[in-house]
């Protein structure tokens, strides 16, 4: 037998191992050879094209309302409960505008964007101290992963380019 077959029969044979695993052990052996991301849940708050920046001591810049997701929490939880506890405003998220994932920071952010009819009062929670409405154009201190939202925001109008089989 060559090696190219005992290869393919050690990796069938460890896949069917896998596939009859009690779930806790396959969760387990996943967590221990896949990398570990964060998921947070954003909220872009537009009105007449300025956006809402927050300052907060523990981030580098401006950054967008939000925050991590819960153990079990769903996007649109998460992002309505940072936004009130950060702002103190209600929102209908509406879904995901985009998912950013950032394999330098291990981390993913699940984008939601709201446009506002009028700008609300807010209401700063302890972690944020200071709130402005920029146009994202003019934000020039803004933390990594705001600017890498805000860039992928900027793109959402161009024409997707679609996939295609390679040859070779």
């Amino acid at each position: 037998m060559d090696m190219g077959t005992l290869r393919r029969k050690a990796g069938t044979a460890a896949l069917v191992g896998f596939r009859v695993m009690p779930g806790p052990l396959k969760r387990a052996a996943v967590r221990v050879g896949a990398p570990s991301y964060t998921v947070g849940a954003v909220c872009v708050l537009e009105h007449e094209g300025h956006v809402l920046f927050l300052w907060q001591p523990h981030r580098e810049g401006w950054s967008l309302p939000g925050g991590l997701l819960g153990k079990g929490e769903e996007p649109e939880d998460a992002v309505r409960r940072e936004v009130a506890e950060e702002v103190g405003v209600d929102i209908d998220p509406g879904d995901p505008v985009f998912i950013r994932v950032d394999a330098v920071d291990q981390g993913i952010d699940v984008v939601f964007r709201v446009r506002l009819d009028r700008r609300p009062e807010l209401t700063l929670a302890t972690e944020a101290r200071k709130a402005q409405w920029f146009t994202p154009e003019k934000l020039t201190d803004a933390d990594r992963d705001t600017r890498g939202i805000l860039e992928l925001l900027a793109g959402q109008g161009r024409e997707r380019r679609e996939g295609r089989l390679l040859e070779g």
